[in-house]
């Protein structure tokens, strides 16, 4: 398969407002692992991203390792930012020195929080924050109100455009949507990753935008197993095509965000906008039993 913009994989109206590719870009590889490692590197991705039609990038303040840091080669690649790109970010976990979350940022925290976001990334406004809840564990288990009402307090003085929440379950979803509009719900899903197909259907039946995290496995998961490589074989595509493929064609609201810091992971990653799965292959792969290889 050759290179194709992402305008291939159809569009959403995120927020009811903002019109992106579905298929998107996730930032956190530029500057958290991956072979980037280095400005000049992620600066080139994140330009090519866009030349290919990405009009959607997700980040947050805490992508950073070292003299890295999404936001600013965000900044330094594409600002002044075109008209139509969407930037999402995260706010919530606080960090120490390290990669793993030493805490949560209470209500009266995200202020500053949602305040450097827009500092580093060159903004007067942010066009969707999520409130990222918890650890990397499962979701679920608090009551995420009172944060939430924070950041929809900073949606109704402008500095937000849309709001968002991420790795939640249900009721933490149906408690932030009592408090403001949620536009957007960013969990962990993939091919191989289906718990959540409860929080997908209410985002399908409620038009909210659905991003899944690790799209092709991450936190050292692999996606590949037999059924993924025949599909793939039928059309002469990668796994990882098939994989994303697979997210487009399970729910009209699904907007996938592939990182990587190869110029050729990402032409592959975009590729697969324009790869159609037929009716036997979504068959194949939703077929239950043993799939590992």
């Amino acid at each position: 398969m050759g290179t194709t913009e992402a305008a291939a994989g159809g569009d959403f109206l995120l927020g009811g407002d903002l019109r992106v590719n579905r298929l998107g870009f996730g930032a956190m590889r530029l500057a958290l692992g991956g072979s980037a490692r280095t400005s000049e590197a992620g600066v080139a991705v994140l330009r090519r991203a866009v030349e290919l039609g990405v009009n959607h990038i997700d980040t947050a303040g805490f992508y950073g390792f070292g003299d890295l840091h999404a936001h600013g080669l965000i900044r330094t690649a594409l600002s002044p930012y075109p008209d139509d790109l969407v930037i999402a970010t995260k706010v919530g976990p606080l960090f120490s020195g390290g990669l793993t979350p030493a805490g949560q940022a209470g209500p009266d925290g995200l202020r500053a929080l949602v305040e450097d976001d827009l500092r580093r990334l060159g903004r007067d406004h942010l066009d969707l924050v999520y409130l990222r809840v918890g650890g990397m564990g499962p979701a679920g288990g608090e009551s995420i109100g009172e944060r939430f009402a924070a950041l929809a307090r900073l949606r109704a003085e402008g500095l937000i455009r849309h709001l968002g929440v991420s790795n939640v379950d249900g009721a933490q979803l149906a408690e932030a949507r009592s408090v403001a509009p949620v536009a957007a719900v960013q969990n962990h899903h993939h091919i191989h990753h289906r718990s959540d197909s409860d929080v997908l259907a209410t985002c399908e039946r409620e038009g909210i935008a659905y991003v899944p995290y690790f799209p092709l496995g991450g936190g050292g998961q692999g996606i590949d197993h037999a059924r993924l490589a025949n599909v793939a074989a039928r059309h002469g595509a990668t796994t990882a095509q098939v994989a994303l493929a697979w997210l487009l064609a399970t729910s009209p609201v699904t907007l996938p965000i592939p990182g990587t810091g190869s110029p050729g992971h990402l032409a592959e990653n975009v590729a697969a906008a324009a790869l159609r799965l037929t009716a036997e292959d979504l068959a194949e792969l939703d077929r239950p039993g043993p799939q590992v290889i």
